[in-house]
């Protein structure tokens, strides 16, 4: 898998630069990010890119788009598993249980129905950028029930934490295309869990003044948790 950026940046507020949709497109058709100026939530799916933002539903971005902090992989196909009313820890231990090694990462989808939803999207920043736990506190919740649609996201080693979110990250996209976003809780009515572990992992910085100038740390964990929410 292959990832632009670090989350600190982001709790750092050093997200002004970021890599082309079209950039993303060439190295996987499966992930997540955010959008320029941390303006929405993004999924990857089927090779197609989605925006989430706070005034219009989900829509498809244009090449030359630019996302700030992603994850993406090529997808592969495997067996799925059958997922039955698991709210989101019961989805986490079944996922772990999927899990080739807790030292590998591994990309997580989930396509079904979804009992019960609160996801998340976050409002386009102007400069100067605030920090993303600033940005959170003003983020539109979104509850929703019986949706249908897909869990899209990466389960990654705890050593990580900081570089990328540790544990379970997920994002949610309707299969009508209606809403999604970051989720920050679920319950799974019926779906088909797959989980695709990945040995290689691919990391590119960003290089504008801002990020080269801002020197990252990673002294406080809990930052990260109240930015993601339950889903990890």
């Amino acid at each position: 898998m292959t990832q632009f950026a670090v989350l600190d940046a982001l709790l750092a507020g050093a997200y002004e630069s970021g890599i082309t949709v079209a950039e993303v497109r060439d190295r996987g058709d499966f992930g997540i990010g955010c959008c320029e100026h941390l303006g929405g939530e993004v999924i990857i799916l089927d090779g197609a890119v989605y925006e989430c933002t706070v005034d219009a539903p989900p829509a498809r971005m244009a090449d030359d788009d630019i996302l700030p902090f992603v994850d993406v992989c090529p997808s592969r196909d495997v067996p799925g598993v059958d997922v039955v009313d698991a709210d989101l820890p019961a989805l986490t231990a079944a996922i772990e249980s999927e899990l080739v090694s807790r030292n590998l990462f591994h990309a997580v989808r989930v396509d079904g129905v979804v009992a019960t939803l609160r996801i998340r999207v976050t409002r386009r920043q102007q400069h100067p950028y605030r920090p993303l736990a600033d940005v959170t506190r003003d983020q539109v919740e979104t509850e929703l029930a019986g949706i249908r649609g897909t869990l899209v996201g990466f389960w990654a080693p705890s050593i990580y934490q900081g570089i990328t979110v540790a544990g379970l990250h997920l994002h949610f996209l309707a299969d009508d295309r209606s809403v999604g976003g970051h989720v920050l809780e679920a319950t799974i009515g019926v779906g088909q869990l797959r989980v695709v572990a990945y040995p290689r992992f691919h990391l590119h910085l960003p290089t504008d003044p801002h990020f080269l100038r801002t020197e990252l740390t990673h002294d406080d964990d809990h930052r990260i948790v109240t930015v993601e929410g339950g889903a990890r």
